[in-house]
């Protein structure tokens, strides 16, 4: 029996929604597997900045590092999207987050339901059996390094900065992985251009050496993206940069069908924190239709990575497919030829996953 602390932090948007749901079915795993988490809540983002006037707050970041683990919503507004120039931001917190935890890797588990092939614009046939997990790297690169204006405001610039540590452990972490699934691991660089992707690229290599079962590729990010659409299958593991692993990822939502299909973690060597790959999209807040199902996802993957409940994860997983398997969809997965009573809202699948747990 586990006792583990879990900190709920819903953040902005549709953040409250989602983890609402993620955090129900938590509470049935500790009823049907005789486990006992506590929780509490903490501000980040925009809802943060309004109460205390700052995006992370320091009791917020006090309560998960004394967490366990963290499951979190989104961040983000739109009145901060359309002033470019305002100082304070909801995503200085997430930043700021991930900084002070330590979370250097962000892992995206890019894995297919069968019922939702049909929700990708990308061909069935191609899609079939893909199952890709991606490891970002996260404290690094053109966002933390230094930036600023020049040449009375005309001229902006960001550094891209990444030193030898910042690549190994997060090779490392992916290598791991990669011995744990297909033993198959691509490096996605820009080595032909870049002298932080040619450090990245001497890095990999070498802790290669390391895995010798391991099959290594590297591919230019360019390539990359290109063979994530045409041929998905013949990735496994996949590690790369801050920056590239940032877009890679959305395109590999794509893969899924839906951005709200996919959990992800950020890890380091203390809380790790969970949450879907999603946005706040304030378009549908407060709507009740908001996908619950990735909150749901990464709910699972907090059981499996921090407190290594597989079993527990994996009744999770299996529940969610069992929902999708009875044609059930909210409706960003819904297509032409779903009825309309399959079409349920964030509280309605939230329960049919709860039924089927």
């Amino acid at each position: 029996m586990a006792t583990k602390k879990i900190l709920i932090v819903p953040g902005d948007g549709i953040g409250q929604e989602v983890t609402t749901v993620g955090k129900k079915v938590l509470d049935k795993i500790t009823g049907k597997f005789g486990h006992s988490f506590t929780y509490d809540e903490a501000l980040i983002g925009h809802v943060a900045i309004e109460a205390t006037g700052t995006p992370l707050p320091d009791e917020s970041l006090n309560k998960m590092r004394q967490s366990d683990a963290v499951l979190f919503g989104a961040v983000g507004h739109p009145k901060y999207d359309n002033d470019p120039s305002a100082k304070i931001r909801p995503e200085q917190g997430l930043l700021k987050m991930r900084k002070e935890l330590g979370l250097y890797a962000n892992l995206r588990p890019i894995k297919l339901f069968d019922e939702l092939l049909g929700a990708s614009s990308i061909k069935p046939e191609i899609l079939k059996g893909a199952d890709i997990l991606f490891f970002r790297e996260l404290t690094g690169d053109i966002y933390f390094g230094e930036k600023g204006r020049k040449n009375n405001g005309d001229t902006a610039f960001d550094v891209a900065e990444y030193s030898r540590y910042e690549v190994e452990r997060i090779s490392r972490k992916a290598f791991d992985a990669a011995m744990t699934r297909g033993k198959k691991l691509c490096s996605v660089d820009k080595a032909n251009v870049l002298e932080t992707s040619r450090l990245w690229r001497e890095v990999v290599q070498k802790v290669a050496l390391d895995y010798p079962e391991v099959q290594v590729e590297h591919q230019f990010v360019d390539a990359a993206a290109m063979l994530l659409i045409k041929d998905p299958r013949r990735f496994d593991v996949v590690v790369t940069a801050n920056l590239f692993g940032d877009i890679l990822t959305d395109e590999a939502s794509q893969i899924a069908g839906s951005m709200g299909m996919l959990a992800s973690a950020s890890i380091g060597d203390g809380t790790g924190v969970y949450e879907p790959i999603h946005g706040s999209a304030h378009d549908i807040t407060g709507k009740g239709v908001a996908n619950p199902l990735a909150s749901v996802l990464s709910a699972a993957l907090l059981l499996d990575i921090s407190f290594g409940l597989k079993k527990e994860a994996d009744s999770i997983i299996s529940a969610v497919d069992k929902v999708l398997k009875k044609g059930y969809r909210t409706r960003d997965i819904a297509d032409s030829t779903t009825p309309a009573d399959k079409i349920l809202g964030t509280d309605a699948i939230g329960a049919a996953v709860l039924e089927l747990l």
